[in-house]
């Protein structure tokens, strides 16, 4: 993650103010993967999109996450601490090209794991029709007994049984953590959005960062170049320096 200095970080930033939560997840993307284009950014599985984002932002900020929730039994304002260190590995069933085989008995499919743009194509339908929407667009192959089967309508066992294989091949498409409530004691569960998360993160780093550039080129001259190629250490020691002044 050598690439992530800060004038990408501030470039990535800069775009994604103009930009909804889907263009920033895609901004995000391509600070793991620098080079790519949209349409393979877009290829990727929910899971293993969300898996380097974790990467990112172990590289950006560390592996500890401070998270916030509300207990869904008493209303309690909730904060721990979570370890994403041991995130990032992909699933077990998926193949290298994401796709993945079930059986359920007479029915045989081949499907591939649901992407960010299979996600947003869903999204645009009514909520009682997104999932078969979403199965039509991520089914490569389906037989019935032995024989091929085109636009098959699958039944609710088949339909549970790829939902289930494709929770274990790419687990981390829904990180949900579950959370003892300090006040009543009751477990909730807290749904963690890599994506928004680091986007908040980052937000917050590039306006620290750039009322760093401001102060140290008033004080100094120097230009924003100039500072973002100094180190966090050397510049908070500057930043000392202009306030002792």
């Amino acid at each position: 993650m050598e690439h992530l200095e800060a004038g990408a970080l501030l470039a990535a930033w800069e775009a994604g103010l103009a930009s909804d939560d889907r263009g920033r997840a895609l901004l995000l993307h391509g600070l793991a993967r620098p080079g790519a284009g949209a349409g393979e950014l877009l290829s990727v599985p929910v899971g293993r999109r969300d898996a380097e984002l974790f990467a990112v932002r172990r590289a950006l900020f560390g592996a500890e996450l401070e998270v916030r929730a509300d207990c869904a039994e008493c209303g309690e304002e909730m904060e721990f601490s979570f370890d994403a260190a041991g995130l990032g590995t992909d699933g077990p069933g998926a193949t290298q090209d994401g796709t993945v085989r079930i059986e359920e008995g007479e029915w045989t499919v081949e499907f591939r794991l649901p992407t960010p743009d299979d996600l947003a194509a869903a999204g645009t339908v009514p909520g009682d029709r997104a999932r078969a929407a979403l199965l039509a667009r991520c089914v490569v192959r389906a037989e019935r007994g032995g024989g091929p089967v085109t636009g098959p309508d699958l039944p609710e066992p088949v339909q549970r049984r790829i939902a289930a294989a494709s929770e274990a091949s790419d687990p981390l498409a829904d990180v949900t953590l579950n959370v003892a409530c300090p006040a009543c004691g009751k477990a909730t569960r807290a749904e963690l959005d890599i994506a928004s998360y680091l986007w908040a993160e980052l937000d917050a780093w590039a306006r620290d960062t750039l009322l760093d550039v401001h102060l140290l080129a008033t004080a100094y001259g120097w230009s924003e170049p100039e500072i973002l190629a100094l180190s966090p250490l050397r510049r908070r020691y500057y930043l000392e320096l202009c306030a002792d002044a």
